[in-house]
C-alpha cells in the first residue's frame, strides 16, 4: 500500500513537467511548416520509399492524355530542337559527355535537369553543353562558339558583369605577385579587406574561409561556442550549403538531430524562439524572401505549375525586424546568411536593403572578386576562439588556404570599386530598374496568350506557370536554343547582373517571348480545359504505386 502511495506521488510529481514537455514538442510541431519540406525526417523517408520509373516513347510525348495531334506537334518539335542542338552544340556536347565519365558533378546534373521520368531521352537527344570558352559584358561563349545572354550568374558570383570580375582577377594578382602561394602568414592587403568589411557589415571582426558554406559553418560553431547551446533554427525551404546540419532532409544521409526548421513569416515560428532554451542560433537567408517556406526552384521537381513566387519587400521587412527583437530578448544570435545576396541588394547587402543589424553575417561568392571565398563577420564577443579562464576550452576552425594572396588581392580590388562614384551609381534605383522589367515581360507574355510570368527579387527572378502542364521543364530547352544561357536548375532562377543595359534586357525579353511562342506551338501547354495541378500530382501518386506494388 504505501509503495502504492510513493509511486501515485511521484506520478502526481512528473505530470506537470510531462505536460510541459508535451506542450513544447507541440508548440515545435506548429512552427514547423506543414508540407514535407518542413519536416526533414519525414521527407527523408519519403524520399527513401519514392521508385524509379520512367516513360517510353510513347508515354514521354502523352503523359498527359493529349489528343493526338497535340502529341504529333510535341514529337515532331521535340526531334526539331534535338537536330538544331546537334547541329549548334557538337562540340560542347561531346566535351561535356566526356567529362562526365570521370567528373561525377556532371552525372548528378545531367540526370536531374528535368523530372526523372523524363530524363532518359532528353539526355539522349537534347545535349547541351556544360563547356564555355569566354565571357564578355553579359554574354558568355561555348565551345562551339555560340554567344548567350548570360542568365546563370555563375550562381551569384556575377554581380557587376564579368569584365569587372577579370579586371580584380588581374590587379589584384599584381599587387601580391612577389608573394605567391606563400600560405599561413598574411599580405598587407589583408588589413585593406578587414577594414572594409568591418565597414559594410557594422561589426568588429573578420574570419576568412575559402566557401560559403565553411563560412556559415564556422558561424554556427561559433554561435554554439558562446551561448553553450546546441540547436540552430534554419526556415523552411532555405539553403545554407551543403553540410548537414543546414541541409536536414533529403540530400543529407546523416539525420541533423540538433536543427530545427521553422515556418518561415509565421508567428508560431516565434513562439518557438520565445519558449525553447537550447537555440544557440537562426539563420537567415534573404533570398526566402522571393519564396517563402519553399526550396530553392529547380526544373527537376517541375512536375505541375503549382510553382509561386512573389517578394513582399515591406512585408520581409517587418518580419526580420521581430525576428531581430526576438532573438535579442532570448540571447539567440542572429546570422545573416549573404553569402547569395550579399552585395547584389545594395552595397551594404541586406542588413543596409532591409535596415536590420545582424551579430553574425557571412559572405561568399561575388566578394572574392572572382575567387573562391568565404567569410565571417561578428560581435567581438561571438568570434572569440577560447575562453580566458578555460585555456583547454576553444572552437577550433583553421584552413591552409584561408586568406591565400591572390583571393585576398582580389577581394581587396573588389572591395575599393564598390566606393567608387560609378559602382555606387549602380545601386541608384535598383527595385524600381529590375522590377519595372519583370513587369514588361510579363505584360508582354500575358498578352500574348502564354501560360508563363516571372517573379523577381530586383535582379534575381524565377519563373512560374499558370495553366496546369507537366511539360514546364522543357521551357529551358526553348530558352537555350533562343540564345539564353541558363544554370543545371533550368527556368527556376535567373540571376542578371547588374550592368544589363535595357537593350541588352530587350533582346532576352524578345528571346524569352520567342521561346515560349515556340513552345506553345509545339504543343507541349495543351490543356483539356478541366485537369488541375492537383489532378496531375494524383496521376503522378498513382503511378508510383503502381511502380511501387505491382512492379
Amino acid at each position: 500500500m504505501e509503495d502504492a502511495l510513493v509511486w501515485a506521488g511521484l506520478g502526481a510529481l512528473a505530470l506537470p513537467g510531462l505536460a510541459l514537455k508535451i506542450k513544447r514538442r507541440l508548440e515545435l510541431s506548429k512552427g514547423k511548416h506543414p508540407s514535407l519540406a518542413g519536416h526533414a525526417k519525414m521527407s527523408r523517408r519519403v524520399a527513401r520509399l519514392l521508385p524509379f520509373y520512367e516513360y517510353d516513347e510513347a508515354g514521354f510525348f502523352n503523359s498527359d492524355d493529349a489528343p493526338a495531334e497535340v502529341v504529333a506537334r510535341r514529337r515532331e518539335g521535340f526531334f526539331r530542337l534535338a537536330e538544331l542542338y546537334r547541329a549548334r552544340f557538337a562540340r560542347s556536347a561531346a566535351l561535356t559527355a566526356e567529362a562526365a565519365e570521370g567528373v561525377s558533378d556532371l552525372q548528378f546534373t545531367g540526370a536531374y535537369r528535368v523530372p526523372f521520368q523524363y530524363s532518359r531521352l532528353v539526355r539522349e537527344h537534347l545535349k547541351g553543353g556544360s563547356f564555355y570558352t569566354a565571357s564578355a559584358g553579359v554574354t558568355v561563349t561555348d565551345a562551339d562558339g555560340n554567344v548567350f545572354y548570360d542568365l546563370a550568374g555563375s550562381y551569384g558570383v556575377n554581380v557587376f558583369g564579368y569584365d569587372f570580375y577579370k579586371t580584380c582577377m588581374a590587379r589584384g594578382a599584381e599587387r601580391v605577385a612577389a608573394l605567391g602561394p606563400v600560405l599561413g602568414s598574411y599580405h598587407p592587403v589583408l588589413l585593406e579587406n578587414v577594414r572594409r568589411l568591418k565597414a559594410v557589415s557594422g561589426l568588429d571582426e573578420v574570419s576568412f574561409h575559402m566557401s560559403g558554406t565553411e563560412a556559415v559553418m564556422q558561424a554556427v560553431r561559433l554561435a554554439r561556442y558562446h551561448t553553450r547551446r546546441n540547436h540552430l533554427v534554419r526556415f523552411c525551404g532555405s539553403y545554407h550549403g551543403w553540410w548537414g546540419d543546414v541541409q536536414p532532409g533529403v540530400g543529407n544521409p546523416v539525420a541533423a538531430e540538433h536543427t530545427y526548421t521553422l515556418r518561415d513569416m509565421h508567428p508560431d515560428a516565434l513562439r518557438v524562439l520565445r519558449r525553447r532554451k537550447d537555440i544557440a542560433c537562426v539563420l537567415i537567408n534573404p533570398l526566402q524572401g522571393l519564396h517563402p517556406n519553399a526550396a530553392a526552384p529547380g526544373d527537376s521537381s517541375l512536375v505541375d505549375s503549382s510553382r509561386r513566387a512573389g517578394f513582399d519587400r515591406a512585408a520581409y521587412t517587418a518580419w526580420l525586424k521581430e525576428l531581430r527583437q526576438v532573438c535579442t530578448e532570448r540571447g539567440i544570435v542572429l546570422i545573416f546568411d549573404e553569402v547569395f545576396l550579399g552585395f547584389r541588394l545594395a552595397a551594404g547587402g541586406a542588413q543596409e536593403y532591409f535596415g536590420v543589424q545582424a551579430d553574425m553575417v557571412t559572405y561568399g561568392k561575388t566578394l572574392g572578386g572572382g575567387l573562391p571565398v568565404g567569410v565571417v563577420c561578428g560581435r567581438r564577443d561571438l568570434m572569440k576562439r577560447f575562453r580566458d579562464d578555460a585555456p583547454a576550452d576553444i572552437c577550433f576552425a583553421r584552413g591552409t588556404f584561408n586568406s591565400h594572396p591572390h583571393v585576398m588581392g582580389a577581394m581587396a580590388e573588389f572591395l575599393a570599386r564598390l566606393e567608387t562614384p560609378e559602382v555606387k551609381a549602380v545601386y541608384a534605383g535598383l527595385d524600381d530598374t529590375w522590377n519595372g522589367r519583370a513587369a514588361r515581360l510579363n505584360a508582354r507574355l500575358l498578352e500574348a496568350g502564354l501560360p508563363v510570368q516571372v517573379a523577381n527579387m530586383q535582379s534575381v527572378w524565377t519563373v512560374f506557370y499558370t495553366r496546369p502542364s507537366r511539360y514546364n521543364w522543357m521551357l529551358q530547352y526553348y530558352l537555350r536554343a533562343e540564345g539564353l544561357a541558363l544554370s543545371w536548375v533550368g527556368s527556376g532562377r535567373f540571376i542578371f547582373s547588374l550592368n544589363y543595359s535595357d537593350a541588352d534586357f530587350e533582346a532576352v525579353a524578345e528571346r524569352f517571348v520567342v521561346a515560349a511562342k515556340q513552345m506553345e506551338a509545339d504543343g507541349w501547354w495543351w490543356h483539356d480545359g478541366r485537369t488541375t495541378n492537383k489532378d496531375i500530382r494524383r496521376r503522378i501518386l498513382k503511378e508510383m504505386l503502381r511502380k511501387r506494388f505491382l512492379g
